[in-house]
Order: structure tokens, then C-alpha cells, then sequence
């Protein structure tokens, strides 16, 4: 009974270590901070800037698989601009921003698709 206790527990202890969560990166360039969040899997799963700590200037998020999900840009911290969403490999809607409040949204239908590169 012992010795199934103690498979048991170095199985879960390596099954955590494995699982860890991989670390952000940051960089200062130009007095911003560009920062890289990532998936467990090691793609990319966020990229942007951030100016006195606030989120400022372009910022874009993947799926797992590597695909875009969506870009935007910051100001202050606050959404401003045209922020596009994309499903799968076609873009799915284009949202207008005026200080993090929508001030717009045009759905893309199968007739205009924007392909995700």
C-alpha cells in the first residue's frame, strides 16, 4: 500500500511541474513596456504595450493555434478606434471604440470575409 501512495504522489508531483505556467515577457522600449503573454503550450496568446501602467497603443490576442482573435489599440488604458474580431480564419466583426464605450459594430457576412493572417 505504501509503494502505490508514494507512485501515486511522484505521479501528481510531476504532473505539476509539467504544467507550469509559462511567464510573461517584458521589455522596455522607448519608455513603454511591450509585453508577451503566452499559452502553456508556448504560442502567443497576447501582445501589446503598456505606458505608466496602463494598457496604450496595439494590442493582439490568438487562439491557441496561433490564429488572430482580435486587434485593437489602447489609450490610457481605455479601447479607442476600430478593434476587428476574427473566428476561425475569417473576420467576424469590426467594432468602433470612443473611450472604451462602442460607438459602432458592422458584422462581416460570408460575402465579405477577411482572411486571419
Amino acid at each position: 500500500m505504501k509503494k502505490i501512495v508514494i507512485t501515486g504522489l511522484l505521479m501528481l508531483s510531476a504532473s505539476v511541474l509539467s504544467a507550469q505556467e509559462i511567464k510573461p515577457k517584458h521589455e522596455i522600449e522607448n519608455q513603454m513596456v511591450k509585453t508577451t503573454y503566452y499559452y502553456d503550450n508556448g504560442n502567443v496568446k497576447q501582445e501589446g504595450w503598456y505606458k505608466d501602467g496602463k494598457l496604450h497603443g496595439k494590442w493582439v490576442a490568438y487562439n491557441e493555434d496561433g490564429t488572430k482573435q482580435s486587434l485593437g489599440e489602447y489609450k490610457d488604458g481605455k479601447k479607442i478606434g476600430k478593434w476587428f474580431f476574427w473566428t476561425d480564419d475569417a473576420m467576424l466583426s469590426e467594432v468602433d471604440y470612443k473611450e472604451s464605450k462602442v460607438a459602432g459594430i458592422r458584422k462581416w457576412s460570408s460575402e465579405a470575409v477577411v482572411v486571419n493572417k
